[in-house]
């Protein structure tokens, strides 16, 4: 849109609707559309947003069919299958890429030429499907990677050291999954890198390694409990779309196609990158740990092979 801002959620499960929630309460947009396969669920939701606008930011909200998303800026696509208890996102491959194929289609077919913002699971293969079923240049094909990840383990460490987490500067990257991994070696608490802060005998590695491994289990343990995850996603969601509208060339990690960066080719995986009003400027490439770098590997490898399937799509 040459004037304003509109973002064309598809599918208002809980994320979704979490999604449009929080972008309600943060005024990010002048426009909202909810599309869903349940067309009274997408009313609903409207409505009763809708309702709460005497209390937030004004804006147009409404569900809306495939042909809103030709003016659209961002599309956010969250529908799909979701996780169920003892399923790992790897099992959710083939159901969700055929949906996929038929709603980037759909979008496409409006005349759409802004941002695909991915957040449905597996989000790393769903994310290069995205990006081959649209045409679209990598750069506006972003995946919600490890955001959520990072956000897990920026808050686990603030709590294990007592100091507020957005002073944590630490990512994960790789699979959005059971591979992912912590990046320790640029790890730091207002520049004081994590792992010397275990002088202090109460502190030990082990601890840290039970906090990654608290992380990446985090998504089975709240599964198992309420059945999904949804708050938390839809913040870092919401925080992916300001850093797009507000042109912030912020740091966050995403995934993003690599093309050599970390001698990983034709990828989508958890990396940090640069986002800004195009989408993703350029991968930040660390200088990583040599097994860090392994493990990187390891679960691009991974990918790779569960990305099987695709290739005859």
């Amino acid at each position: 849109m040459a004037n304003g801002s509109r973002v064309v959620i598809i599918g208002t499960g809980f994320v979704g609707s979490s999604y449009a929630y929080a972008l309600l309460n943060q005024g990010l947009v002048e426009e909202l559309v909810l599309l869903d396969l349940n067309k009274e669920k997408a009313e609903g939701d409207a409505m009763d947003l809708n309702h709460g606008m005497p209390f937030g930011a004004p804006m147009k909200i409404w569900a809306g069919t495939y042909d809103d998303c030709k003016e659209a800026d961002i599309v956010v696509i969250t529908a799909g299958a979701n996780q169920g208890p003892g399923e790992t996102r790897l099992d959710l491959i083939e159901k969700n890429a055929a949906i996929f194929k038929k709603i980037v289609g759909d979008v496409m077919a409006s005349g759409f030429d802004g941002i695909f913002i991915v957040a449905t699971n597996p989000v790393d293969i769903l994310s290069y499907a995205t990006w081959k079923f649209s045409g679209l240049p990598m750069e506006r094909v972003i995946g919600s990677g490890t955001i959520l990840d990072t956000a897990r383990f920026r808050f686990l460490l603030g709590q294990y050291f007592n100091v507020d987490s957005r002073n944590v500067h630490a990512y994960i990257m790789g699979e959005h999954g059971d591979t992912e991994l912590p990046v320790w070696s640029h790890a730091d608490i207002g520049g004081k890198p994590i792992l010397s802060l275990l002088d202090d005998k109460a502190k030990s590695e082990a601890d840290l390694d039970e906090i990654f491994i608290n992380v990446r289990d985090a998504a089975y343990h709240i599964i198992e409990r309420k059945g999904a995850t949804y708050y938390a996603i839809a913040m870092g969601l919401v925080r992916l779309t300001e850093a797009i509208f507000r042109n912030e060339n912020s740091i966050l990690t995403v995934s993003t196609l690599l093309n050599g960066q970390y001698g990983l080719d034709d990828i989508y995986i958890g990396v940090p990158a640069f986002v800004n009003r195009q989408g993703i400027r350029e991968v930040l490439e660390l200088n990583l740990h040599e097994k860090e770098r392994e493990k990187l590997h390891h679960s691009a490898s991974v990918l790779k092979e569960a990305m099987e399937p695709l290739k005859g799509m």
